[in-house]
């Protein structure tokens, strides 16, 4: 369908026609550069068309950056045209919105022209620029920085949408024993990779669908990190789905010194609840919310837009009872379907405009309600084209999420299926070390890992 010339941009245009509902039957793209000029034709469906565009090159790197830039920018503009339809981030993709805004930043201009330059609608470019201003004091470029998470892949069911490797707990559990003894060792071991550590983050799957017993190794383990690199830092424990809460853990959380917390309703219906698979109501939810509000964590709400058959109105209802609450942060997510979801085998396209009615709807509401957006990212195959957004109180921001989303800092993770970074800020550099998705491989590797791992952190 897609024929290129230029084989490091072949990946990038698919990006770009993938962003469309409807699809050309062929685009042929050939390109040259001479004496600072980047020519870009393109024929999509036997119509041709040819683009250039000057820019300064300093190096191999920005002559990189930028051809991507104006080939996607001219691919784009062909199919909106040709399609009557616009994006959201008009054709910005495979990068943060904010991380982009930031080079510009830091290369000395306003991010907005390029952003304008880019097609991306008005509204959100107004959203980054919110976004970087709401994180200042917390974002920090520096060398030896460093976040801390662990990865729990149990739940008590896998919802309709889910596409993570975590299993029912109850299908896992000969695994649960074996799995907190790696766990335990390994994060012993990464204690030297640890530098200034800003944040650990338990994570899941579900952490709160492990039992008090086995939830205390895993805190006892993490205590270790914390006490010996900087015990004051903030500490979340993703606790997740409200079915599984008890004021046994909760004190044991508060024990350890865990200092934020989320609750997942993902939707205030009933009816959107059964339909997705989440063995719990929203009464489920407000007894949760009531039992963790007193013992005065930092408190985050999740919620998703486009959930099955969910209707907007439906949806605006939820984030508006959301925002009564208060809590500390509530985070907006757009439903993205990947392969292993059970939805995705069930839906062939998320129609656009509802799900952007939604977003709008949620940016008004949090917004009048006290929030302020202090960080965002997007996914491929995200519903409508838009974005997850992290709302917050002030002074209430997660900086685990400002860390990992701007990507300034090391994120020595833990656990099957976490991804370790090791961020060089003074070269750009960023490199990432997987560990082993499933849990048994997981097991049967962690020695192997644990060297691994710390020789990728030297």
């Amino acid at each position: 369908m897609l024929t290129t010339d230029c084989a490091f941009l072949e990946n990038e245009l698919m990006d770009v026609v993938r962003l469309f509902r409807q699809r050309p039957q062929s685009v042929l793209h050939s390109f040259r550069y001479e004496n600072g000029v980047f020519y870009n034709d393109f024929t999509v469906d036997g119509e041709s068309r040819s683009f250039l565009d000057q820019a300064e090159i300093q190096n191999e790197l920005e002559y990189k950056r930028q051809e991507r830039r104006f080939a996607k920018l001219a691919l784009y503009e062909l199919l909106s045209d040709k399609f009557k339809e616009t994006m959201p981030w008009g054709a910005l993709t495979g990068i943060r919105p904010t991380k982009l805004a930031y080079m510009e930043l830091e290369s000395g201009n306003d991010f907005r022209p390029l952003f304008e330059k880019m097609r991306v609608k008005k509204d959100n470019i107004e959203l980054v620029a919110r976004i970087v201003e709401s994180q200042k004091g917390i974002y920090e470029k520096r060398d030896g920085n460093t976040d801390f998470f662990v990865s729990l892949p149990f739940c008590p069911t896998k919802c309709a949408y889910c596409s993570f490797i975590t299993a029912p707990i109850d299908k896992t559990r000969a695994f649960l024993e074996p799995y907190l003894a790696c766990l335990e060792k390994e994060i012993a071991a990464a204690k030297e990779s640890v530098g200034n550590l800003r944040s650990v983050y338990i994570g899941g799957g579900t952490p709160f669908a492990l039992d008090v017993p086995e939830l205390e190794r895993v805190l006892k383990a993490t205590a270790f990190i914390r006490e010996s690199c900087n015990p004051t830092c903030e500490y979340t424990v993703e606790a997740g789905r409200p079915d599984v809460f008890s004021e046994e853990k909760l004190r044991l959380l508060k024990d350890y010194g865990v200092t934020r917390i989320c609750i997942n309703p993902q939707t205030f219906s009933d009816a959107t609840l059964a339909t997705i698979g989440r063995k719990h109501t929203v009464a489920d939810f407000y007894r949760a919310y009531e039992m963790t509000d007193k013992y005065d964590f930092s408190i985050n709400i999740d919620l998703i837009a486009g959930l099955a058959g969910e209707r907007v109105e439906t949806f605006q209802k939820g984030v508006s009872l959301a925002a009564k609450l208060q809590a500390d942060n509530v985070t907006v997510h757009c439903l993205c379907l990947k392969s292993g979801a059970k939805l995705k085998e069930e839906t062939n396209y998320l129609e656009g405009e509802f799900i952007s009615d939604m977003v709008g709807s949620s940016r008004e509401i949090l917004s009048s309600s006290g929030y302020v957006p202090y960080y965002m990212y997007r996914q491929k195959y995200q519903a409508g084209n838009n974005e997850n957004v992290g709302w917050t109180k002030e002074n209430k921001a997660c900086v685990y999420n400002v860390d990992v989303m701007e990507e300034t800092t090391d994120n020595v993770a833990v656990g099957a299926n976490a991804v370790s970074k090791r961020v060089r800020n003074k070269t750009n550099l960023i490199t990432r070390f997987a560990s082993q998705k499933d849990l048994k491989t997981y097991i049967e590797n962690v020695d192997t890992l644990i060297a691994k791992k710390r020789k990728f952190f030297l």
